[in-house]
């Protein structure tokens, strides 16, 4: 989700390219695409405008994929990839969305992923999965290679996906679709957003209440446009869709999550329904339910720096008598919080809220407390 692409290879485009151009956006690389990490306003102003109106991002480089079972059950279908991930897929109702991990057999976690059971009639043996860009084609390998005979998946490269985030968003879209108004957080439906056929989530990756919509990639760049005509309505890029889920203490694979830590370290244990904690049945089960049970000997935290000065990712932190006792996995400015706000594992002995620690900036110690997260408040529609 955060990787750079290599230099020598050609950047792949979104359906969204020539409107980001158009608007004048800084165009990076980022998971091998040509992506927009600002636009003229700056990251700060739409960061802020975010949180107080709506944003709308092109997240047209996640992977969107169906599990589909050739039983059209969806008992068949959720043991599938019950087998590769720790969510309670069997009983998610229908248009019902959870977020999960894929895990390896020692339990470090491959990528995380949203999962959709499909609610359109006729089609009760589908799931809709979106993964990271920058690990897309490593996990559909790998769970076409854990699949069993009767189930498939099916890769959906021909759609293109946009978020619409922040206190604006459910009037804006209703506005467009009324029946998007009442959908609960972390669930979808299907629906005509101003005549354009689209799948829609209320969920996303801000803290804020508000929508992923996929379309087809033919109609993306008539549905960014007609959205953006709301005056509500503000393009984000890619450097403040990071500081907003920094501050949402939300993890970012490849930095906050990755093959080396657990759900558990990773304070995920609320993806995991008590029915998986159980039985297990996944990847890694017996590591998850040890660490359940005695806790894991590493977590990650919210860290506050004391000061103006950001703690980057890398960061050693230690006691305030030189200990070290973790890093620093995301860090940065906290527009909403006017400060700087950084997350990172620290061994469980120094987790608590409130414990003293020293992050390591340039070769100085700078004085930091453990703080709770999120660092500003989840506004979910519940």
């Amino acid at each position: 989700m955060a990787e750079p692409a290599h230099s020598d290879e050609p950047l792949l485009q979104t359906p969204l390219h020539d409107e980001h151009v158009r608007s004048g956006a800084r165009m990076v690389p980022f998971a091998g695409y040509s992506m927009p990490v600002q636009y003229p306003a700056g990251i700060l102003t739409e960061h802020n405008w975010t949180r107080e109106h709506a944003g709308l991002f092109d997240v047209s480089h996640m992977g969107q994929a169906f599990l589909v079972a050739e039983d059209k059950s969806h008992e068949t279908v959720a043991r599938a990839l019950e087998a590769l991930i720790p969510a309670d897929v069997l009983n998610l109702k229908p248009n019902q969305q959870r977020y999960s991990q894929l895990l390896a057999q020692d339990g470090g976690i491959l990528d995380d992923l949203m999962v959709t059971r499909v609610g359109a009639p006729g089609h009760e043996g589908w799931l809709y999965l979106v993964v990271n860009a920058s690990m897309k084609d490593a996990d559909y390998a790998h769970i076409q290679a854990h699949l069993p005979q009767g189930v498939s998946l099916n890769r959906k490269d021909g759609l293109a996906l946009m978020a619409l985030q922040g206190p604006s968003a459910a009037a804006v879209l209703a506005g467009l679709a009324p029946e998007t108004a009442d959908l609960p957080f972390m669930m979808s439906a299907g629906v005509q957003v101003d005549g354009i056929r689209c799948h829609v989530s209320r969920s996303g990756y801000t803290g804020e209440d508000g929508f992923e919509i996929s379309c087809q990639a033919e109609d993306a760049a008539k549905l960014w446009n007609r959205l953006l005509a709301d005056p509500e309505v503000k393009p984000i890029g890619l450097g403040a869709r990071d500081s907003l889920r920094l501050e949402a203490g939300l993890c970012l694979y490849g930095h906050d999550i990755d093959t080396t830590t657990s759900p558990i370290e990773a304070g995920l244990i609320w993806s995991i329904q008590k029915r998986r904690r159980e039985e297990g049945g996944f990847p890694g089960a017996e590591r998850v339910q040890r660490e359940i049970k005695e806790g894991a000997a590493r977590v990650r935290v919210g860290i506050r720096p004391e000061g103006r000065a950001p703690a980057r990712e890398g960061s050693i932190i230690t006691t305030p008598d030189g200990r070290e006792v973790g890093v620093v996995t995301s860090g940065g400015f906290g527009p909403t919080v006017n400060g700087p706000v950084a997350m990172g594992y620290v061994s469980r002995d120094m987790s608590a809220v409130g414990t003293d620690l020293h992050l390591i900036v340039r070769g100085k110690p700078l004085p930091a407390k453990v703080a709770a997260m999120p660092f500003a408040p989840h506004r979910y529609k519940r």
